[in-house]
């Protein structure tokens, strides 16, 4: 047998060995710390399914990611590389906020128009990291970085200036009108802060899997991702593809952070860094192999254990490190399955010779 066919009909179970490696990895380190690993992780799992509270605030770590791992997927897919998503997430969430304190609408139509204007600000953000690429040839990694600190701190300045509540660190609160909270949904999960950013972020991964994979564009996006020099060949605007594409992938950024801000906590922290949700987005997006199914299937894992670390910490005492080394683990396993199949190889021939 050939040595790409091994495990050709197993490679379902291979994400979950890989789970597993990485769970029993994870063990010896908090064991060789002090620290009872079947405690931490019966703790992780009681955070994440213990209650419909948690359970729904689950879902309500899952959503961002999602929709970063997204943002960055689709800038992968044309050859670029944003690791800008946190500067796009803070300039939906100054949109939102605008819309949101300084406007008035009625119910519904005033959450909507402040979802649009945060999506709008964040893919004005992206596509200027793709003009400077695609007109003036400079890296997007470079561009988007300092974009990040300049979305910081542009931010915080208007919100200094105009929207600060008296005496403390950070924003007025939205009206109320703004807000995209599921009531009714988030009564059922006893308050968790489910929002209107749930059904978004599913509708997300099907424009994501259609626009790709069935339009015109995603296969012009797709051929600039694999050689930009036979896409012009072939007579397609590679510039505005690319500008097009980051301009989408802000989209995706600017709308977690307008969710942040109508639908979770109603306001803007003046904070002296990002929130780092754009690079977890990358390992989103890695982990799923810049796919619709396979972003989502990795954004819903990581959140799971992203939440669920923190009954890690309050159930076990295990410090944040470890936990995230837990985390690490646990992703470069199910990031590497040629690891895995490395590893249970011996057993494969073994299993094999005794059949």
């Amino acid at each position: 047998m050939k040595r790409s066919n091994i495990f050709k009909r197993e490679s379902l179970f291979v994400p979950i060995i890989a789970i597993i490696v990485g769970l029993v990895l994870g063990a010896l380190v908090m064991y060789v710390g002090g620290y009872d690993p079947i405690l931490a992780y019966h703790s992780m799992i009681t955070k994440i399914f213990g209650s419909t509270f948690d359970m729904g605030e689950t879902i309500r770590t899952i959503v961002p990611l999602v929709m970063c791992g997204l943002a960055v997927a689709i800038s992968f897919r044309a050859g670029l590389f944003n690791i800008g998503v946190d500067g796009q997430i803070i300039m939906g969430s100054l949109g939102a906020l605008i819309v949101g304190t300084q406007v008035n609408l009625p119910p519904f139509l005033h959450g909507l128009v402040a979802i649009l204007a945060g999506a709008f600000l964040g893919g004005l953000w992206g596509a200027l990291v793709g003009y400077l690429r695609a007109e003036k040839g400079i890296s997007e990694v470079v561009t988007s970085i300092m974009l990040n600190f300049i979305a910081l701190y542009f931010s915080q300045f208007l919100i200094n200036l105009f929207m600060l509540q008296e005496g403390t660190q950070r924003s007025e609160t939205i009206k109320d009108s703004a807000s995209i909270q599921m009531s009714w949904l988030s009564n059922l999960v006893d308050g968790a802060r489910i929002h209107w950013g749930f059904v978004i972020a599913i509708l997300a991964v099907i424009f994501y899997q259609v626009y790709l994979n069935k339009t015109k564009w995603g296969y012009e996006l797709r051929a600039v991702g694999l050689n930009p020099h036979a896409a012009h060949y072939a007579g397609m605007n590679v510039p505005h593809i690319l500008v097009k594409t980051m301009f989408i992938s802000g989209v995706f950024g600017g709308l977690v952070g307008a969710f942040d801000v109508l639908g979770v906590f109603k306001y803007v922290a003046i904070s002296s860094t990002t929130s780092g949700l754009g690079f977890d987005g990358i390992a989103v997006s890695l982990l799923g192999g810049n796919t619709a199914v396979g972003v989502l299937l990795s954004g819903i894992l990581f959140g799971a254990l992203t939440y669920g670390s923190q009954g890690m910490s309050f159930g076990a005492g295990v410090p944040a490190e470890i936990i995230r080394m837990v985390i690490g683990f646990i992703i470069f396993f199910v990031a590497a399955p040629g690891i895995v199949k490395l590893l249970f190889r011996p057993f494969h021939k073994k299993s094999k010779e005794e059949a």
